[in-house]
């Protein structure tokens, strides 16, 4: 990963964690917690694709399984992050940028969904039945409702951020780009600029050439034309005489 992109996950999923533990795990709100980790980790994965999005989710996750009050075995949530984080960033277009809001949304939408569904199967096979009682149903709807209020104002403010890091021709992602690569991409516009310039420059040398070429031509043709009228015109004179 990029040494930006380090930095500036590291901070984000602090602060994430530590305002879902201290605040929002203690609103007693029905059914499931409000999961605002899960929305930084989609939010950086929109940007920075699913190589990038897999290691955020992933020590993301981590972080969460060892920060208490921890119930659970340590490794479970990391995973589940793990996933979501790596399906979340194959969702990144080509450009680079999405546009519209439809696909994120619907990205939350189906995080929050796999997150509880992975999250309540993970903990099956490790014999951990809680969301049996809870009910699994309601763990879901409560989940999909409590992350789609909080994405509007959580998922923009990490993709803005996270895009501000892109320009930083460091590289160590895994996407086989390169410093080159980068700043050309940065640069890019200067040479085709240039090149546009340069491409207009002589298309109108060339236009101005064959106007000249023309204009001589017709003025060459013209004085042929009349120093032939003047030789017909005496050898005409001449046969009259």
């Amino acid at each position: 990963m990029r040494i930006n992109r380090i930095l500036l996950s590291a901070p984000l999923v602090v602060v994430a964690l530590v305002i879902q533990v201290s605040i929002l795990a203690r609103l007693q709100l029905p059914g499931a917690v409000p999961d605002l980790l899960l929305l930084v980790v989609v939010g950086l994965a929109l940007v920075y694709g699913h190589v990038g999005g897999s290691l955020v989710g992933f020590f993301a996750g981590l972080l969460a399984d060892l920060a208490p009050p921890s119930d659970h075995a340590i490794g479970r949530y990391a995973l589940v992050l793990c996933v979501i984080g790596y399906v979340a960033g194959l969702t990144k277009p080509d450009s680079g940028q999405h546009r519209s809001a439809t696909l994120p949304l619907m990205v939350v939408i189906g995080a929050a969904i796999g997150s509880t569904l992975m999250y309540a199967g993970v903990g099956s096979l490790v014999g951990d039945t809680a969301a049996r009682h809870v009910g699994i149903v309601g763990l879901l709807l409560s989940a999909t409702l409590y992350d789609l209020l909080l994405a509007p104002f959580t998922v923009p403010l990490v993709m803005a951020m996270a895009r501000r890091t892109e320009g930083d021709p460091l590289v160590g992602d895994g996407s086989g780009s390169t410093s080159g690569s980068a700043n050309d991409s940065g640069y890019g516009w200067l040479t085709t600029g240039t090149g546009l310039k340069a491409s207009r420059g002589a298309m109108k040398s060339m236009r101005t050439g064959s106007s000249k070429g023309a204009r001589i031509g017709s003025q060459r043709s013209g004085l042929l034309g009349k120093s032939a009228r003047d030789k017909a015109g005496r050898i005409k004179g001449v046969k009259r005489l």
